[in-house]
């Protein structure tokens, strides 16, 4: 029974074909496409009500040379609370929990702001690696720790969204079956049980929407650096 906890985390198939890309491309037809209307319903004001306030802090700290970047940063926010939320739905499979899919959403973003940094002001982008103010003994040492700390960056993106996920389904999972062993034996530790379970699927609700957004956040602090 062990192992078959993790058989939610395997990627779908179908005659040999991966139903990942359509796990993938499911999100976009959910939401309603905007009207050239000047009124519009209430599921498209709150929608854009949602993503102007969301774009309007994310780039609040930013320089106008960064604001290129928020029809990515709000898609890509979007994007992955609606594959996260979706995969809190009974016999669903959440893509997010894939390690290989949270590195290539990781990695070129964060390349793309390190090239970005290196190509507009690149004595500010090496300067990172070595603080100023560095005694003359240490500098080789800084100078190869903040170089794996910048490379560790992707890696810290890609397993914070996986592991977080990844956790909160085995909880569930676990807690599921347990108040569905105890239901004949014990009804009223089965019934305490189930509380306990529509709790944590609360909990992570949130989390799979602070996840998303710590992800986008992350990768906006990465790209002030740099521009």
């Amino acid at each position: 029974m062990t192992l078959s906890f993790f058989d939610q985390f395997m990627s779908p198939t179908y005659l040999g074909i991966p139903l990942i890309a359509l796990a993938l491309s499911l999100p976009w037809t959910l939401y309603p496409s905007p009207s050239s209307r000047w009124l519009d319903n209430r599921l498209l004001t709150l929608q854009s009500w949602f993503i102007n306030r969301f774009t309007q802090q994310l780039l609040l700290p930013l320089n106008p040379a960064g604001h290129k970047w928020a029809v990515l940063f709000t898609s890509l926010m979007l994007f992955l609370i609606t594959l996260n939320m979706l995969g809190l739905l009974p016999y669903t499979f959440t893509p997010t929990t894939q390690l290989s899919l949270n590195m290539a959403l990781a990695v070129p973003l964060w390349l793309a702001t390190v090239i970005i940094g290196l190509r507009n002001q690149p004595t500010i982008a090496l300067g990172h690696l070595l603080p100023e103010g560095t005694p003359t003994p240490l500098i080789p040492v800084l100078i190869i720790i903040e170089t794996i700390s910048l490379f560790i960056r992707p890696l810290a993106l890609g397993v914070r969204l996986t592991a977080n996920l990844t956790a909160g389904h085995l909880l569930i999972q676990l807690i599921a079956t347990a108040a569905f062993v105890l239901l004949p034996l014990m009804p009223t530790v089965a019934i305490l049980t189930a509380i306990l379970l529509l709790l944590l699927t609360l909990l992570e609700v949130a989390v799979a929407m602070i996840q998303a957004y710590v992800f986008v956040l992350l990768l906006s602090l990465y790209l002030q650096e740099n521009v």
